[in-house]
């Protein structure tokens, strides 16, 4: 501990600086004033009758349990103090008032705002300045965001003499609460020690726990302050509870509140609204249920923060995203305010399900003459992006510039990733372009949106502007840009990015490793992810269902399987994507009797609705099977309509997905296909004229491989790229050997109406063979060949595919839009069947 000496330190404890207090004006916006001390009017009153008998001694021994009493007197009680010192002609008396009005002065414009003129009083008081004054000038630079001039205003006073009071040491606290000054605060704690005013005055153990906590983000620290206080108030409590539910240790905030009550507290409306935030982010419903039972007993459910509070907890806590009980919190309270609607319209949007219900919740609060706040925008421009509906976004965001909020940058950030979720790009980096500030999140939104529509050179060119800027970057943008690289399988941005990362400091950063799973697994490396999430000291849903993803998309079911296993052993709780993944791994190597056992205990043992994905999956197992009726049966079991989804999954296209979907262009394609593959070639003219007559675009084929931090692609028949004469020639020698290994030419999986040697000749153009020939030039024999296809592989380029691998001796990897396919000696994992 380093302490400080007294009366003056020997040496400044900052840099050298002009002794001269010269402050800027800044203009800042006054801080609304606290509810007056309730003993204030009756000390008041007594003064007055105590001056108008006479005794003036006796009201100015008021005038001083009026301060002892944290009930300062306002400038109408010294004003008559003056006057009846005149009467009396006790000059002696008068002349101490004198400073204390001009210490008043100071206290008044200092919450005001108005810093520049309390200093031109404090200096013009030249040696009339006492301990009040100097702790008043010193908690009007605190207070008015003049940090630095209230710590050198606090060491002029050492060196002058003064012995600090509990005043001053929460003032000059208050002002190193931040990055910046946090460890002069350390300093001044080391004095607060010696001097005893830790033990002494709860409002500077208040300050210190604030300092730790917003100087350092040092919870540790701040509770030992707490720890050692000897009296504490509901005050105190209820601070360090917040801190803790603030700081992510929401189990320690509700054991401390529990601690609290047993010592006997009674909570308000601050504490309660505290305790309900951990509930929330550890999900306990039933706990969060009593708290609010008793926030209605005791009256305090019309207030705005528990009433907030509750409508956060209902929304994020509910098991099956219900917004029932939370609209029913809604719907009770007495007044709706603009922070009551915004909170209902922020949860419905975290909900996932309901966000056309929260852009008519903000229609009906404009009707009802609430005018929105930035978070109200922010939340509803958010909805409009889930709903990829730029249209009424664009008029929100209108409606924002027409009453002011547009130019507050969490306005401007959802406008970028409203856009960007909408697919419209260069929409958002205009938006990005005019922000006024741009700030880490500005940044994240616009990169995070590139990333998501792969367009990832473009984020990782605004990853290196974030560099220039200074910013920093945060976990969420490597995160972002992992994300990026592993949409088009760049496992060497990859690889940079995680190079960085380790030198950054963030190996252990959960967010972080969870991205770092998900990219190797999605750029065909599932050992790297392996080895990472064997690495992680603390994994949460998130990194269990990552691994089991990956491993389900690799093709190793079993390994998945008993992924999932260990999962439930560590008493980690799935989730709904985590049985996605387990019904997938079932289905990719039809293990029917698995999968309905594990979709029979979604529900049953884990609370879990089936959603139309998990039927989809167990319809993709027994389909796979050959267990048509059986699809079709449990199809007419589910309890909600199958979707095109469903249908899809089951008969590869028909005419039932068109009704549903009549926009939807792979119903169009797959049911094209079906008739190609069965000569019917008017019928697939027929569907591709109606295609045409609707607008609706084939997504084309397109394979790509990364090789050192470039990626090349390829189209069907590519013939732009620089080495086209050196592919094909490849191919060709490619085409001889495997055929002589006794490869025949599927000419099934060529969907046009052409003659059987140029379907042959067109197998060969293949995106996928043409990928696979550039990596056997281009890449060492000693590492895989990676290949991602945008599509899902043909089958003749499949077993083209296992044929080369022999005749090469090379590892391919190839990964579709559906699963991963480890080629090696002619063998695939996925058993030749996907």
């Amino acid at each position: 501990m380093i302490t400080l000496s007294l009366p003056s330190p020997a040496q400044p404890l900052l840099p050298s600086s002009s002794k001269t207090l010269n402050p800027s004006r800044q203009n800042i916006i006054p801080s609304s004033h606290s509810l007056k001390n309730p003993n204030f009017e009756p000390l008041k009153n007594r003064l007055i009758r105590q001056l108008d008998v006479g005794h003036l001694h006796h009201a100015f021994s008021t005038l001083d349990l009026m301060t002892q009493q944290n009930a300062p007197p306002d400038l109408t009680t010294y004003s008559i103090l003056l006057k009846s010192c005149i009467r009396f002609r006790n000059f002696q008396l008068g002349k101490l008032l004198d400073s204390v009005v001009l210490n008043t002065l100071i206290s008044l414009y200092s919450k005001c705002g108005d810093a520049e003129t309390a200093r031109l009083i404090f200096e013009g008081m030249g040696n009339k300045r006492d301990l009040v004054s100097w702790s008043a000038m010193v908690s009007c630079f605190a207070n008015n965001s003049l940090e630095l001039q209230a710590i050198w205003t606090f060491l002029d006073m050492l060196e002058l003499g003064f012995y600090p009071n509990e005043y001053c040491f929460a003032a000059v606290i208050r002002a190193c609460s931040n990055s910046n000054y946090a460890w002069v605060g350390e300093i001044i704690y080391g004095f607060v020690v010696k001097t005893g005013y830790l033990e002494a005055d709860v409002c500077v153990g208040c300050e210190l726990i604030d300092m730790f906590v917003k100087g350092s983000g040092d919870l540790g620290s701040a509770y030992k302050v707490f720890d050692k206080m000897p009296e504490r108030n509901l005050v105190t409590w209820t601070l360090m509870i917040t801190r803790f539910a603030q700081l992510g240790c929401a189990r320690d905030a509700i054991d401390l509140f529990l601690d609290m009550e047993l010592s006997g507290y009674v909570p308000d409306r601050f504490t309660y609204s505290s305790v309900l935030s951990p509930c929330t982010e550890l999900g306990l419903l039933a706990l969060g249920k009593q708290l609010h039972s008793r926030v209605i007993r005791l009256g305090l459910a019309s207030d705005v923060c528990v009433g907030c509070s509750l409508v956060d907890m209902y929304a994020k806590c509910a098991a099956d995203g219900s917004v029932d009980d939370l609209r029913k919190v809604f719907e009770r309270m007495p007044e709706h305010n603009v922070m009551y609607w915004t909170a209902i319209i922020t949860a419905y949007v975290q909900s996932g399900e309901c966000d056309k219900e929260a852009i008519e919740l903000f229609c009906k609060m404009i009707s009802g003459h609430i005018w929105p706040n930035h978070f109200s925008f922010s939340s509803v421009l958010k909805a409009c992006g889930n709903l990829s509906d730029p249209y009424s976004g664009e008029q929100v965001y209108s409606y924002a510039v027409k009453l002011g909020p547009a130019s507050v940058n969490c306005v401007g950030n959802s406008l970028i990733s409203m856009y960007a979720r909408s697919g419209r790009m260069e929409d958002a980096r205009k938006a990005f372009d005019i922000l006024f500030e741009k700030n880490l999140v500005s940044y994240n939104a616009i990169v995070d949106g590139y990333a998501k529509n792969l367009k990832s050179e473009e984020a990782f060119l605004l990853f290196n502007e974030i560099a220039d800027t200074g910013i920093g970057i945060s976990a969420f943008t490597f995160a972002s840009l992992l994300s990026g690289a592993a949409s088009i399988g760049a496992m060497g941005k990859g690889e940079q990015i995680h190079g960085r990362l380790l030198k950054g400091g963030y190996k252990s950063n959960q967010c972080i490793c969870n991205a770092l799973i998900s990219m190797y697994s999605r750029c065909g490396n599932i050992e790297a992810a392996f080895q990472v999430f064997n690495e992680m000291e603390d994994r949460n849903v998130i990194s269990w269902t990552s691994m089991i993803t990956g491993f389900a998309k690799h093709g190793f079911a079993t390994r998945a399987l008993e992924m999932f296993h260990q999962m439930l052993e560590t008493g980690t709780k799935p989730n709904e994507i985590t049985y996605v993944a387990v019904l997938s791994a079932c289905s990719h190597v039809g293990m029917i009797s698995e999968g309905q056992k594990h979709f029979n205990s979604m529900y049953k043992e884990h609370g879990i609705v089936p959603r139309m994905e998990h039927y989809a999956c167990m319809v993709d197992l027994l389909g796979r099977s050959g267990l048509l009726v059986e699809a079709m049966e449990f199809i007419n079991s589910m309890p909600l309509m199958a979707d095109a989804l469903v249908w899809r999954t089951l008969l590869g296209a028909c005419r039932m997905i068109l009704e549903q979907e009549p926009d939807d262009p792979a119903a169009y394609i797959l049911l094209s296909n079906l008739h190609a593959s069965a000569g019917q070639w008017k019928d697939v003219v027929k569907i591709r004229k109606s295609m045409k007559e609707c607008n609706l675009i084939k997504e084309a084929g397109c394979s790509w491989i990364e090789v050192e931090n470039r990626v090349h692609r390829f189209h069907v028949g590519e013939t732009s790229h620089p080495q086209a004469w050196q592919i094909y020639q490849k191919l060709d020698q490619l085409a001889s050997k495997i055929k002589e290994m006794g490869y025949i030419p599927d000419t099934d999986f060529v969907l046009h109406d052409i003659e059987e040697e140029q379907k042959e000749q067109f197998l060969f153009q293949h995106s996928e063979k043409i990928a696979v020939a550039f990596g056997l030039i281009i890449t060492s024999q000693s590492k895989p060949i990676r290949i991602f296809k945008n599509l899902r592989v043909c089958g003749d380029c499949h077993t083209a595919i296992k044929y080369i691998s022999m005749a090469t001796g090379r590892e391919i990897v190839v990964r579709d839009s559906n699963r991963f396919h480890h080629i090696k000696n002619g063998v695939c994992s996925c058993n030749d069947y996907w």
